[in-house]
Order: structure tokens, then C-alpha cells, then sequence
């Protein structure tokens, strides 16, 4: 870790995203469609598993999800969106929300 601070790659504890390639955070709303367990746990399992996705909720209400993610440009997130996200069993509905200043962070 180290390593990774002196190279201002960490920020202690907290690797920079722009540093590694991925300057662009997302944050997106996903709606879905199923209600059966099956389908809800395998989209779960899979977007929980996508190396873009830091951050993962189900939410109360509307919308179903929040994921953000961090990619390192508009054409990178485009391909997450349009060959990952909207051909899972489910999804109903996406709403991409892009950052334009990171103010704070955990």
C-alpha cells in the first residue's frame, strides 16, 4: 500500500479511480421487471461480480437498485450499459447519472 501512496495511486485506504484508468464515475438507477427470487438473486449475483461496480444497493421504492461504477470513458461505459446491464434477465429500466465533481467521499 505503500507503494501505491507514494505513487498517488491510494489516498489512504482509498485508491484514486483516475489513477487506474477509471476517471469516470456513474451512478445508475436500475429498475427491474421480476419478482421471482431466482431472477432477483442472479442479477444480484452478477452485477455484483462486474469489476466496474464499486458500489452496489437495493433500494426501498423507486428506484429498485443504485450501482455506481467507475470506467475510464463515455465509450467504456457505454459498453458496460449496452453488453453487461440491459440484457440481464429483468431490467426493466436504466438511468445514468454521470459525476461532474467528486465533493466528498467516504
Amino acid at each position: 500500500m505503500q507503494e501505491f501512496e507514494r505513487a498517488g495511486v491510494d489516498d489512504g485506504g482509498v485508491i484514486d479511480p483516475a489513477a487506474i484508468g477509471r476517471g469516470l464515475e456513474v451512478l445508475i438507477d436500475v429498475e427491474i421487471s421480476a419478482t421471482d427470487l431466482k431472477t432477483v438473486q442472479e442479477f444480484e449475483t452478477t452485477v455484483a461480480g462486474y469489476d466496474e461496480v464499486i458500489e452496489f444497493r437495493r433500494m426501498f421504492g423507486r428506484p429498485d437498485y443504485f450501482v455506481r461504477v467507475a470506467v475510464a470513458d463515455a465509450a467504456t461505459y457505454e459498453d458496460f450499459v449496452s453488453g453487461k446491464l440491459i440484457g440481464l434477465p429483468g431490467v426493466l429500466r436504466t438511468e445514468s447519472h454521470l459525476t461532474m465533481k467528486r465533493i466528498k467521499a467516504d
